[in-house]
């Protein structure tokens, strides 16, 4: 069905980047967007699939980034242990200081 919409232009401004953002014409977007508000999403005939967006963090190549928890922790360890100060000795004892 073909009908004229007035949309409010903060909401056109939505459905506009949502567009952008599944990749589909204007319209889909509104569409979906109807459907989903409507409680009929479920209903709603099948698109393609969303697109995923690749986004580079920056990492240098050869960083596992699967070891970052790892590194996490030893650095952590280390922080700990170099704020304890030196380890201290167990069989060099103290005695206690004599009130005099």
């Amino acid at each position: 069905m073909r009908t004229t919409l007035t949309i409010d232009d903060d909401l056109a401004g939505l459905l506009k980047r949502r567009a952008r953002e599944l990749g589909v014409p204007f319209k889909e977007a509104v569409n979906r967007t109807i459907r989903a508000g409507l409680g009929e999403a479920a209903v709603a005939r099948r698109g393609p699939a969303p697109k995923t967006i690749p986004h580079s963090f920056g990492f240098r190549p050869g960083v596992d980034l699967d070891k970052l928890g790892q590194l996490a922790d030893e650095l952590e360890a280390e922080e700990c242990a170099a704020s304890a100060g030196p380890p201290r000795d167990p069989a060099r004892r103290q005695r206690p200081r004599s009130r005099a």
